[in-house]
C-alpha cells in the first residue's frame, strides 16, 4: 500500500530478521503485524524500542480486542491499527505517528 504513496519499503520474514535490518539501515518508521511465528508484533515492538526508543512504530492487527486483552496500545506501540483498512486509513496512521516523531 505504502509503494503507492511512493515509499520506499523494506520488508522481514520473520521479527530477527527485522531487527537485523534495522541494525543495518535507518528507518523513518516501522510497521508490524501482531501475529508473528516465534516473536509477537508487540514483542518485537518492546525490542525496537529499546534500541531506537524515537522510532515510531505502527502495529497491525486481526483483532485489536485481544491484544493485551483491551483496546489499548501496547508497550512499544505508537499506534495500534486493525485489519481490515484502508489505504486512506493507512496514510493517516503514517501521517500522525511521523508528526509526533
Amino acid at each position: 500500500m505504502l509503494e503507492f504513496d511512493q515509499c520506499q519499503v523494506q520488508a522481514a520474514t520473520s521479527a530477527a530478521d527485522a531487527l537485523a535490518i534495522c541494525e543495518r539501515d535507518v528507518f523513518n518508521l516501522v510497521i508490524l503485524d501482531y501475529m508473528m511465528p516465534i516473536m509477537k508484533g508487540d514483542q518485537l515492538a518492546v525490542a525496537l524500542k529499546a534500541r531506537y526508543p524515537d522510532m515510531p512504530i505502527i502495529m497491525i492487527t486481526a483483532d485489536a480486542e485481544k491484544v493485551e486483552g483491551t483496546l489499548e496500545t501496547p508497550a512499544g506501540v505508537d499506534l495500534l491499527m486493525a485489519k481490515p483498512f484502508q489505504l486512506t486509513d493507512l496514510r493517516q496512521a503514517v501521517r500522525k505517528v511521523l508528526a509526533g516523531a
